[in-house]
C-alpha cells in the first residue's frame, strides 16, 4: 500500500475478501493504523479458528518517542502534552521497563477498537464523548531494549499476551520516566505460531491471485 495512507485491518480483510472471492474471511488481532507486521487471516472454513488464535501471543517491535504525548498514545494522535526529558541513563530505563515485565494491570487507550454497548471506543472518542476504560490484566513476558538513543529515543522488542497495548506501555513508560512518551513505530513480529518470515504482502496477495496461484499461499488448518 501507499506510504501516503493508513491502512487498517478493516481495509486488508475487505482487499483479500475481493481477491480471493471468500466472503467468510477473519483476523486474528487488529493492527492498529500506524503498524506493519503480521495479520493473520482465517478464510472460508478457517474462520472458526479465528477465537483460537485471538488469544495466542504476540511479539513485536516499537520506536517509542519521548517528551510528548498524543490523544492516542501514538504518532497518529494530536499532541496534548509536552514534557521535558530528564537526562536518562540506559540503567534507569531498564530499571523503569523492570516494573512492566511479568502480569500487570494496563488501561487501554480511549481510541481504541475495544467496544463498549457494541460501539468501539474510537469512534466515541473521536466524537469528543467522555471515554472510560477499565483497566484489565495483560502479561509482558519480556520488554527488552534494544537500543536506547539519547536523549528521547527507545528502540524495544515485546513479547506480550494478547490484549495487552503497546501504545499504553509507551505512554506509561513515559510517566515512569519523568516525561511523557508516544508510540512512533510498531511492527507486529509474531502472532502465536505465524511470523514475518510466513508473511505475504499485500503486493504478493494480488500477483498471486491474478495468477490464480491465491491457493499456494495458504497454510491448511
Amino acid at each position: 500500500p501507499s506510504a501516503e495512507r493508513l491502512w487498517t485491518s478493516h481495509d486488508v480483510v475487505a482487499r483479500v475478501r475481493r481477491l480471493s472471492d471468500q466472503r467468510r474471511i477473519g483476523h486474528t488481532g487488529t493492527l492498529d493504523p500506524i503498524a506493519s507486521g503480521v495479520l493473520v487471516l482465517c478464510l472460508g472454513v478457517a474462520t472458526r479458528l479465528v477465537e483460537y488464535y485471538q488469544g495466542e501471543d504476540k511479539r513485536y517491535y516499537a520506536e517509542v518517542n519521548l517528551g510528548y504525548a498524543t490523544d492516542t498514545y501514538d504518532a497518529e494522535g494530536e499532541i496534548v502534552e509536552r514534557v521535558p526529558v530528564p537526562a536518562l541513563t540506559p540503567e534507569e530505563v531498564e530499571h523503569a521497563l523492570a516494573q512492566y515485565r511479568g502480569q500487570i494491570w494496563q488501561t487501554p487507550p480511549a481510541y481504541s477498537a475495544i467496544k463498549q454497548g457494541g460501539e468501539a471506543l474510537y469512534a466515541r472518542a473521536r466524537r469528543g464523548e467522555d471515554v472510560t476504560v477499565e483497566a484489565r490484566q495483560v502479561t509482558f513476558h519480556s520488554i527488552n531494549l534494544i537500543d536506547y538513543l539519547p536523549p528521547d529515543r527507545l528502540r524495544l522488542a515485546i513479547h506480550c499476551s494478547a490484549g495487552a497495548y503497546i501504545r499504553s506501555l509507551a505512554h506509561d513508560l513515559g510517566h515512569s520516566l519523568g516525561t511523557a512518551a508516544t508510540l512512533d513505530v510498531l511492527r507486529r513480529a509474531a502472532a502465536g505460531q505465524f511470523s514475518l518470515t510466513d508473511a505475504f504482502t499485500l503486493e504478493q496477495i494480488e500477483d498471486a491471485a491474478e495468477r490464480g496461484a491465491l491457493a499456494g499461499l495458504l497454510r491448511k488448518p
